[in-house]
C-alpha cells in the first residue's frame, strides 16, 4: 500500500449491508481511480457462535472462499476489516469470550488471505486492553489501526447544555496510544487516522504527526457539493490532506457507498488535490531514516561521502562570502597589492573549502596564500590532483598531518573549517579548532567563530522502533535491550515526528578560545512544559554557527537556512518511552564529557519521572579523537 509522494493511493471502503461481490470491486478498482479495496472478512450480520452446539459446527464455513480472487490480488487489492460489533473488553465473561474468539477467528483468516499485507480494526474507545492482547499477539501482517482524529461527544459537548462538563469526553489519540502500549509499540501496528467534520486544535494535529499514520480515512459524508455539483472538501480538511500526505505519505481510505455514483469523484477529486499542492522534497528519500554520526577525525571518509556534502546548494556560497568579508576587513584597499593572507583550511576533505577560498579571493580582489591541511591519505590524492591541474597557478600548498600537529612556518590570518556535525560539536570542532588555533596570529579570524547547540523532547515512534529494532537478538524473538543502540545518538532527517516543547540552548562554544585553559566538557539542566498529553521518546539535537559576522548556518528549525541540505538532525533516545501528561514540566539533564582519548554524552530525564543516566562513560557511542 506505501507510494511515493508523487503518486495518490487510494482504497475504497465497502460498508454496505448486503454482501458486495468482490471480483466486480476488484475489476471497478483495476479501471478506476482508486486502486484496492477495503472489505470486511465476514458480514456484520453474520453472528457466530462459538461455545453452545449445533450452532458451533454449524459455523464453521463462516465466510466467503478464498478461491475468489488470486492470492496476488488479496495481497495488493484488498485490506481485510475486522468486525467492530463485538467487545473484547466487555465486563461480561461471555461477551468478552465471544468477543475473543470472533476477532481471533477473523484474524488468522485475514493473515489467511494477505499474509503478510494489512488487516483494519477500529477503535471504538480507550478501554481496549483485551483487544491490543489478541490482535498484537503473533501479528504477522500490518494492522491498521481506525481512530479518529476527534471525538464526536466533544462537539456534542460544545453544542448541549445537558452534557456534564465535570467528565469531558476522552481524547482519541488516548485510544490510540492505550492500545498501542498494551501492545508494546509494535511496529507491524499503524494508524488508520479518520478525518472527522470537527477539525481539532492544530497543535493536536501536529501530535498526530508523531505518530505511525499509514492510512486517512475519509468518509463520503464529510464532502460538500460545490456549484457545479461536485463533491470537494472543505478548505482546512484540504489543508489537513496535504499536510499528512506532504509529512507522512501516506495512502488514504475512502468510504463510500459501492453504489454511490459519485464514487469516482470522490478519488478523482482527492487526486486533484494532492498534486495540485505537491511540491518535491530535496530531501525526499532520506525521511526519517537512521544513520550513525560521522567521525571525520578518527575514521577516514570516502569519495561518496564527500560528494554528497560537496553537492549541498548553499554551505560553501555562504563560507565563500564569510571567507571574503573576513577579507576584506583584514586587508584595505590600499594595501591590496602588497599584502597576502595567509589563510588555513583545516580539514580540506576533497577541496570544496579551498574551492571557496579561492573564489573569495578573487572576488575582492585580495591576495592569499592557502595551506591545506587534511589527515585522510586517500583524500591527499585528490587535493593533489586538484593543485596540480586547477590550482597549479594559484598559491596553494597541501600538508598531510593532523590539524592538531601541523606546525606551520608562519601563522595564519584566517582559519577555515567545517567539522560541526549535526550538534555543532559532535564531529569536535572544539578539541580540533583548540588544537589548531596555535595557528592563527593574535589578532586572526576562526570561521566559524561561534557554534550553538539545541534540544527539545519529541515523540517519533517511527525512529524509536527503528533503534528498538536493532535491539533483537537474532537468535531469539525476544527483545535484548543493550547500551549499544537504545544509549547512541543517530542522525536523521525527522519528518514523522511531534515537538513536545521548543528547543532551548544546550552549549555554545567560541573560536578562538581565549581561555587559559581549555576545558570542552559541558552540563545543562534543561526544563521544558508539555502542552499535550503525549509519550516522550527522546531528544532533537540541532545547531546554528556564526562563521563571520552576520553571516551563519543554521539548521535550528525556526533559523534554518534555506536551502541547506548538508546536516540532518540528530536524535538522542530514551531507553524505554516516557508518558507524558498535559501540564507536565519535563527536566533534562545534559552531559558533554571529555576523557583523553574520546568526547561522549550523558543525558536522563529527573523530571516528571526519573530514568537512568544514558550513555554513562560513553558505552552506546563514544567519539574517538
Amino acid at each position: 500500500m506505501s507510494t511515493e509522494q508523487s503518486k495518490v493511493s487510494i482504497t475504497i471502503s465497502l460498508y454496505k449491508d448486503t454482501v458486495y461481490e468482490l471480483e466486480t470491486a476488484i475489476e471497478q478498482a483495476a479501471k478506476s481511480s482508486y486502486h484496492s479495496i477495503t472489505t470486511p472478512i465476514v458480514h456484520r450480520r453474520f453472528q457466530r457462535e462459538f461455545v453452545d452446539e449445533p450452532l458451533k459446527a454449524k459455523h464453521n464455513c463462516f465466510t466467503r472462499s478464498d478461491l475468489l480472487l488470486s492470492s496476488s490480488q488479496w495481497l495488493n487489492r484488498v485490506i481485510c476489516k475486522l468486525s467492530s460489533n463485538v467487545d473484547c473488553d466487555s465486563l461480561d465473561e461471555n461477551v468478552r469470550k465471544q468477543g475473543e474468539a470472533t476477532i481471533e477467528q477473523e484474524k488468522s483468516f485475514a493473515e489467511h488471505l494477505v499474509q503478510n499485507g494489512y488487516m483494519l480494526v477500529r477503535l471504538k474507545n480507550g478501554n481496549c486492553a483485551n483487544l491490543a492482547r489478541v490482535l498484537a499477539f503473533g501479528l504477522k501482517g500490518v494492522l491498521l489501526v481506525e481512530v479518529p482524529m476527534s471525538n464526536p461527544k466533544i462537539t456534542q459537548a460544545t453544542w448541549r447544555s445537558d452534557v456534564d462538563e465535570k467528565q469531558p469526553p476522552e481524547d482519541t489519540w488516548k485510544w490510540w496510544n492505550n492500545f498501542r502500549s498494551y501492545a508494546d509499540f509494535d511496529s507491524h501496528i499503524k494508524i488508520a487516522l479518520e478525518f472527522t467534520a470537527d477539525i481539532p486544535k492544530r497543535k493536536e494535529i501536529y501530535r498526530w504527526l508523531g505518530e505511525p499514520v499509514d492510512a486517512i480515512v475519509i468518509s463520503s459524508n464529510i464532502f460538500l457539493t460545490n456549484s457545479k455539483n461536485y463533491p470537494v472538501l472543505s478548505k482546512a480538511h484540504q489543508e489537513l490532506l496535504v499536510l499528512f500526505h506532504r509529512i507522512l505519505g501516506c495512502h488514504f481510505i475512502l468510504k463510500a457507498n459501492p453504489e454511490d455514483p459519485r464514487l469516482v469523484a470522490y478519488a478523482d477529486y482527492l487526486k486533484f488535490v494532492i498534486r495540485n499542492n505537491y511540491t518535491k522534497d530535496p530531501m525526499q528519500g532520506y525521511d526519517d531514516l537512521l544513520e550513525i554520526p560521522l567521525q571525520p577525525l578518527y575514521d577516514n571518509l570516502d569519495s561518496f561521502t564527500y560528494e554528497v556534502f560537496e553537492k549541498d546548494p548553499v554551505k560553501y556560497i555562504l563560507y565563500q562570502n564569510a571567507i571574503e568579508e573576513a577579507l576584506r576587513d583584514r586587508v584595505p584597499t590600499e594595501e591590496i597589492e602588497t599584502r597576502t593572507s595567509v589563510i588555513m583550511v583545516v580539514g580540506g576533505g576533497r577541496g570544496p573549502l579551498v574551492r571557496a577560498a579561492l573564489n573569495a579571493s578573487l572576488k575582492c580582489k585580495r591576495k592569499v596564500k592557502i595551506y591545506v591541511i587534511e589527515k585522510n591519505p586517500n583524500a591527499i590524492v585528490t587535493l593533489s590532483a586538484l593543485i596540480n591541474e586547477l590550482w597549479k597557478d594559484r598559491n596553494v600548498e597541501l600538508i598531510s598531518t593532523d590539524m592538531r600537529e601541523f606546525k606551520p612556518p608562519e601563522k595564519a590570518d584566517i582559519l577555515v573549517s567545517e567539522l560541526l556535525g549535526s550538534f555543532g560539536d559532535n564531529e569536535l570542532s572544539p578539541e580540533c579548532l583548540d588544537g589548531a588555533q596555535k595557528q592563527l596570529k593574535p589578532d586572526g579570524i576562526s570561521i566559524p567563530c561561534k557554534s550553538t547547540s539545541y534540544l527539545n523532547p519529541c515523540m517519533t515512534t517511527k525512529i524509536y522502533n527503528q533503534i528498538r529494532a536493532l535491539e533483537k537478538s537474532p537468535h531469539s524473538k525476544d527483545r535484548v535491550v543493550t547500551s549499544r543502540h537504545m544509549e547512541g545518538s543517530y542522525v536523521a532527517y525527522l519528518k514523522n515526528v511531534y515537538h513536545i516543547d521548543d528547543p532551548q540552548v544546550v552549549f555554545e562554544f567560541v573560536h578562538p578560545n581565549r581561555e587559559n585553559v581549555f576545558d570542552n566538557s559541558r552540563f545543562k539542566t534543561l526544563r521544558f512544559k508539555a502542552t499535550l498529553d503525549c509519550v516522550m521518546h527522546g531528544f532533537v539535537g540541532y545547531f546554528d554557527t556564526v562563521l563571520y559576522k552576520d553571516i551563519t548556518i543554521s539548521i535550528h528549525p525556526y533559523t534554518h537556512t534555506k536551502g541547506l541540505a548538508s546536516w540532518f538532525s540528530i536524535f538522542f533516545p530514551l531507553s524505554e518511552p516516557m508518558q507524558i501528561k498535559k501540564g507536565d514540566d519535563i527536566v533534562v539533564n545534559f552531559w558533554r564529557c571529555v576523557a583523553s582519548h574520546k568526547v561522549w554524552y550523558e543525558w536522563n530525564v529527573a523530571a516528571p519521572r526519573q530514568c537512568h543516566i544514558h550513555n554513562v562513560r560513553g558505552r552506546g557511542q563514544p567519539i574517538w579523537k
